[in-house]
């Protein structure tokens, strides 16, 4: 199994400087980089305390300055908010400034308020997600390249610099049924989010792999990075206030998630700390995740923490009981 971190830069009550959140998340990526994670994967928000780091772009580039090792992962670029042409050029820049260590995860967002304040119509959000993605890897895969799309047209542009890497690694976000299906028909990897219960999330990884088949695309060996909302305590019950804590936040500051399949009236805070989140003790959180990777295949967990002491514990006593 790998492990990487989904890099969250959450604002609670305000509470605190930015900089002191930016300076944790730092010292983070370096123990991340000392201890044999694969990636940082850097989370895109806009015009909320959910998450202040507009510029994941930016961002790895600081991230790649610290480190030697850690790969540096967007989770994700929100491809429908950009140029396309910029958005190759950003990602191509930044892995060749990390010495060719860029995992490119792209999606298409889905908060409403993005939409507006960017002036994209949000029904518009897949095409436009999914041009701008083949624009972008037309950039980097072709010395010179034109384009005639719905919504973009570019004539014999030479997009510089280019990716370090050859092919650039990437994943496709694929929280709905809708992409993973997408997915799995053009043979990308995906992604698959922290606001799924497990039982759903292999129902949907279900889905992809059989329209990865039906498109004529490999299974093979291919990483598929889950990501999981991640409170450790001393004991479980310390545990489960921070998930209780953490749910609470999330519901109420940003994504709700998809609702219960058992009751259209079930509490999402509940939902979070019954069905999604990942809570306990050490001993408890390395020993579900060692089912999970027995009974659901999990070879990638994208460890989200939701406190800081999450990310130490998780760090310190849950990843020597599983490597």
């Amino acid at each position: 199994m790998k492990f990487g971190v989904l890099q969250f830069f959450s604002w609670p009550g305000r509470r605190g400087s930015l900089k002191d959140i930016y300076d944790r998340s730092l010292e983070r990526v370096r123990i991340m980089d000392q201890n044999g994670y694969d990636a940082v994967w850097i989370a895109e928000h806009h015009f909320s305390t959910y998450s202040v780091c507009p510029s994941i772009h930016m961002m790895g580039v600081h991230f790649a300055a610290a480190t030697k090792n850690l790969r540096i992962g967007t989770g994700v670029s929100l491809a429908a908010f950009y140029n396309p042409i910029r958005l190759a050029e950003e990602v191509a820049l930044l892995d060749v400034l990390s010495e060719g260590r860029v995992n490119w995860g792209a999606g298409s967002g889905f908060d409403p308020n993005e939409f507006r304040v960017f002036g994209i119509d949000r029904d518009e959000r897949h095409p436009r997600f999914r041009e701008n993605v083949d624009i972008v890897l037309s950039a980097w895969n072709n010395e010179r390249f034109s384009y005639q799309g719905q919504y973009h047209q570019f004539d014999d542009v030479e997009v510089l610099p280019k990716p370090l890497q050859c092919p650039v690694p990437v994943w496709m976000a694929a929280s709905s049924e809708e992409a993973c299906l997408w997915s799995g028909e053009q043979g990308f990897n995906i992604l698959q989010d922290p606001h799924t219960s497990m039982a759903g999330i292999m129902e949907k990884r279900q889905k992809y792999e059989i329209n990865l088949i039906a498109n004529g695309h490999h299974i093979g060996h291919r990483d598929v990075p889950v990501a999981r909302l991640v409170a450790i305590a001393d004991t479980d019950e310390q545990a489960k206030q921070v998930a209780i804590k953490g749910a609470e936040w999330t519901t109420g500051s940003y994504a709700k998630g998809p609702p219960s399949k058992n009751s259209e009236d079930v509490n999402p805070v509940d939902r979070y700390v019954n069905d999604v989140i990942l809570w306990g003790c050490p001993e408890r959180v390395a020993d579900t995740l060692l089912q999970y990777e027995a009974e659901y295949g999990l070879n990638y967990l994208l460890c989200s923490p939701l406190s800081n002491q999450s990310f130490h514990l998780f760090n310190d006593e849950v990843l020597p009981r599983l490597t």
